[in-house]
């Protein structure tokens, strides 16, 4: 498996103490089925991940520095509650937003994935915020902004597929694909948020 650095901190793929999805390996296949993410799909997202692994860096900072930090309600969740800047927070989560990017496209969809997909929600919430990184930012992101934001990932990625020559088929496929994938994880993500929502408004 690839990895955008030999140490990712607070990274915890696959690790044990990662809890276990609510979610089961058969409502993953239907959430499949419903996204109409197939066979094919699969493949393209293999392709989009050789395709985009040397610009994860890149697209990350496309995404945080060139567009989240201009929108204050958004950059606000990696600073202190004082709006001060956090470096090393900023840094640190980068590298697992770009380890994201690699997992998304070429990780298989099991039970490893799934145990991360909530994770990764629960990361945004007030459960485990700012844990992983033990600093102190704001309590959670709102789970519109998150939903939100993954149509502008879907849109800014596409120029980055189309950078290795190939052809409109194929770009237009890992494009489709990787849209399919992200509206899978948001499904997957609102589980937990739908599980905080319990105690906590974090909508």
């Amino acid at each position: 498996m690839k990895k955008v650095a030999e140490e990712i901190p607070a990274y915890s793929y696959g690790d044990v103490e990662v809890a276990a999805s609510p979610v089961s390996l058969a409502e993953l296949e239907q959430l499949k089925e419903t996204a109409g993410f197939s066979p094919q799909d699969e493949a393209y997202l293999r392709m989009a991940g050789e395709v985009l692994a040397d610009q994860t860096q890149e697209i990350v900072a496309h995404w945080r520095s060139g567009i989240i930090a201009s929108i204050p309600h958004l950059a606000r969740h990696s600073r202190t509650p004082e709006g001060e800047p956090i470096p090393e927070y900023l840094g640190r989560s980068n590298l697992r937003f770009q380890q994201w990017i690699l997992d998304t496209c070429l990780r298989p969809y099991d039970q490893e994935w799934l145990n991360y997909q909530q994770e990764i929600a629960l990361r945004h919430t007030s459960v485990k915020k700012n844990q992983a990184d033990d600093v102190r930012s704001t309590a959670y992101v709102p789970f519109h902004d998150i939903v939100g934001f993954v149509a502008v990932m879907n849109d800014t990625i596409k120029p980055y597929l189309a950078r290795k020559g190939h052809g409109v088929e194929d770009v237009e496929g890992m494009h489709g694909a990787w849209r399919k994938s992200l509206q899978m994880q948001i499904a997957l993500w609102s589980r937990t948020y739908l599980d905080v929502a319990k105690k906590s408004n974090e909508w």
